[in-house]
């Protein structure tokens, strides 16, 4: 029917467009596509295959699928090349079209069992995927990734859907540095897949990177400026930058109350952006203690040292903050701790020595509040206290719970004998140790009750208090 210029012509054609288009010298010669194979050289289909091969075993999947499907147009009896592209479609998990090609060979070649077993992979990992995609909805990461890694991309290695899931665990599981390590994988095969370059961007965003996590934000919607989650990605970055940037401008210019809105309003932005929220938290924590906002800045540096249990600066900030709540062992710890960790740290070391002294200072008797008074009383204020307190409480008075009373009594003398005296009371809110100050020193101290017995005479230079004389009670 064709001479053998036609034929070679058609051969021609066959390798310039890999498949039949048209069949012939000319468009004024044309066949049926299915026809053209009848006329080929024998060897069209295997060579095909072959080609295909070649492309396998280089992992160009697509490729290869071109090629067996030209060697199938040429030849549809090649049972080989079923088997090629069933295996080819179970790699590229598209398994309803691998399991049809799978049993087509097996109807050229029955009780084939390696593509018998081939087959059972597929479906096994058909499966798999199914469930990995179950247990990742309902959060339980791990099971997912057991099927993902020990049965899809087993039986489905270049399964691109199983590897996108895979790095959806991986950033679910907080490996992002696996997540991007996957990803890049990914777009080495294809440097345009929209979801692993929104991934990838991911990674890089929960570990802080933004500037490379906005390139790949960037790269993802000039591709597809409408791509909803890129949108989504990249406008949240930028509006969490902006508020991180206001927050520590605000600061810089003593807005510190506006600051703490700043910071906050940031942080509600994405709880779970550890990496970058740490010194959010941490920033909002400085602010609070500068104001003043004690109980608030213990529970932002709090919120920092639970990301990042190493971090000094949060460390002495909270030791701060317990100096403002009058935690003080609480702050001694915290500040003995940081100045272990950065023991030439003079401003560290001046904050431990504060809150030393103020534990030390809350371990002595509180002369004002055994007085019932200000810190800030005048001289006649604390007078009329102890006059008062002393009548109420004198021993002679308070016969049925005298033991109670002169224990009272002791002490409100005691108070009164410090600050009582202008330069005792001076020392005393320094903090300073004062020998024989009062009961509360353990030292000798002033006792009204002379040597313990019954009957005591209780005087005050001048007299007593408000205009009395002594008094002696036997």
């Amino acid at each position: 029917m064709f001479d053998a210029l036609s034929l070679l012509a058609i051969q021609i054609k066959w390798y310039e467009s890999r498949h039949y288009v048209e069949c012939g010298i000319g468009r004024d010669v044309s066949l049926f596509r299915m026809d053209c194979y009848i006329y080929s050289e024998p060897g069209i289909a295997s060579d095909y295959l072959k080609k295909a091969s070649e492309s396998i075993k280089l992992r160009h999947y697509g490729q290869a699928l071109e090629d067996l499907d030209v060697a199938l147009e040429a030849d549809p009896t090649l049972s080989d090349t079923y088997r090629q592209r069933a295996s080819v479609l179970r790699q590229l998990c598209r398994f309803e079209e691998s399991e049809k090609t799978y049993k087509k060979f097996l109807e050229l070649k029955p009780g084939f069992s390696a593509a018998e077993k081939e087959l059972s992979q597929l479906l096994q990992a058909q499966s798999a995927l199914e469930t990995a995609g179950t247990f990742f909805d309902s959060g339980d990461f791990e099971k997912s990734m057991d099927y993902i890694d020990k049965v899809v991309l087993v039986f489905s290695p270049a399964c691109s859907k199983a590897k996108l899931l895979k790095v959806k665990l991986l950033l679910g599981m907080k490996d992002y540095s696996g997540a991007i390590a996957e990803s890049g994988f990914i777009l080495k095969e294809n440097e345009d897949n929209l979801e692993a370059l929104l991934l990838r961007g991911r990674g890089y965003y929960y570990l802080a990177d933004h500037d490379v996590a906005l390139r790949h934000y960037q790269k993802g919607l000039r591709l597809d400026p409408e791509h909803s989650e890129l949108k989504k990605a990249y406008f949240g970055l930028k509006n969490l930058l902006k508020k991180t940037k206001s927050a520590e401008e605000n600061v810089d210019k003593g807005k510190l109350r506006m600051a703490v809105e700043d910071f906050k309003a940031a942080l509600a932005l994405d709880p779970n952006h550890t990496a970058h929220n740490v010194h959010l938290h941490l920033g909002l924590c400085k602010v609070l203690v500068k104001l003043g906002r004690g109980k608030d800045a213990l529970s932002s540096c709090t919120d920092a040292l639970s990301i990042d249990e190493e971090l000094l600066e949060a460390l002495v900030q909270r030791g701060e903050a317990k100096l403002l709540v009058e935690d003080w062992e609480g702050a001694v710890a915290d500040l003995k701790a940081a100045a272990q960790k950065s023991p030439q740290d003079m401003n560290i070391r001046e904050a431990l020595m504060r809150a030393e002294k103020s534990l030390k200072m809350s371990q002595r008797k509180d002369w004002y509040k055994i007085l019932g008074i200000h810190k800030t009383a005048s001289v006649a204020e604390i007078k009329r206290a102890y006059k008062k307190l002393a009548l109420q409480w004198h021993p002679d008075k308070n016969v049925g719970n005298r033991e109670e009373a002169e224990a009272k009594f002791r002490e409100i003398a005691a108070a009164y004998e410090v600050l009582g005296d202008d330069e005792k009371r001076v020392r005393y809110d320094r903090g300073e140790d004062i020998e024989d100050m009062g009961m509360g020193t353990g030292g000798g101290g002033f006792n009204p009750f002379g040597g313990g017995g019954q009957q005591f005479t209780f005087h005050f230079e001048g007299g007593f208090p408000g205009g009395f004389g002594g008094f002696h009670y036997g």
